[in-house]
């Protein structure tokens, strides 16, 4: 299973992530969890220990890995440099292990100009494309509303893109966005998640404001999550009943899968 996690910055991507990639590692499965999204912070709610996760350097910052792999570095914007560098191995090299699960942070891709491929993002792209297209671990992303870490191959072979949506009309307008790029890349598998609902009235909110998504689900709020956050535990040890949506929505995902 391969999943990008998208939304609006502060709608629970990052809990849906670290749920789903507890999820699937308590049933044994091995999983890779990506952080692409520039507030990274999934390490933290996956579980481990804040010391740890702020000593991660995202892949984007690994200047000399970066010369190394594209034959240049930051800086070099005019120098030739490769497109498809060597990358299979970074996963051993630089996933921090956490149980079954190994967490690796992309960072924040500087861009010198709109549509311009740098070494950085040369070797941030063909990372994920191979984590995607090469990998038989769970691949789980958490992503800001973007999808500039994926080309079209890439996200035509993810699983699905689902959207975090909580109810209010500026997340709703991020999921239609999110929904319009996924359909410039021919993607076709979009789905949302409700976060934070309170109440059906909140639930049916989300579901009548999306008629174009297949909603997999809902994560409650709960304040016993945005504890965790303050405790800098994991989310998936801190929320039984969150776990249980979470374990619901991943069936859904399963269910849909088999079907085709």
């Amino acid at each position: 299973m391969k999943l990008a996690i998208t939304g609006k910055g502060g709608v629970g991507k990052t809990t849906l992530s670290s749920l789903l990639a507890g999820v699937f590692a308590s049933e044994g499965k091995e999983v890779i969890a990506i952080d692409a999204n520039p507030d990274a912070n999934l390490a933290v709610a996956l579980g481990v220990p804040v010391e740890k996760a702020i000593a991660i350097t995202p892949i984007a910052d690994m200047q000399d890995l970066i010369r190394e792999r594209t034959s240049t570095g930051r800086g070099d914007i005019d120098a030739f440099f490769k497109l498809n560098p060597k990358v299979d191995d970074l996963v051993d090299r630089f996933g921090l292990r956490h149980g079954n699960i190994r967490v690796l942070v992309m960072g924040t891709v500087k861009k010198g100009g709109k549509g311009c491929m740098c070494p950085e993002s040369a070797l941030v792209r063909n990372l994920v494309s191979h984590l995607v297209l090469g990998r038989k671990e769970v691949v789980i992303m958490d992503m800001d509303a973007g999808v500039e870490h994926l080309g079209r191959g890439t996200a035509k072979a993810v699983d699905a893109f689902i959207t975090v949506v909580e109810p209010g009309q500026r997340s709703l307008q991020t999921a239609r966005l999110v929904l319009k790029l996924a359909g410039d890349l021919h993607v076709k598998r979009c789905y949302a998640v409700g976060s934070k609902t309170r109440n059906e009235a909140d639930r049916q909110f989300i579901l009548r404001s999306l008629p174009d998504f297949e909603v997999l689900g809902f994560i409650n709020y709960h304040p016993e999550i945005a504890e965790a956050d303050l405790r800098g535990i994991g989310v998936y040890e801190a929320s039984p009943d969150a776990v249980a949506e979470t374990k619901a929505i991943k069936d859904r995902l399963e269910q849909i899968r088999l079907k085709g």
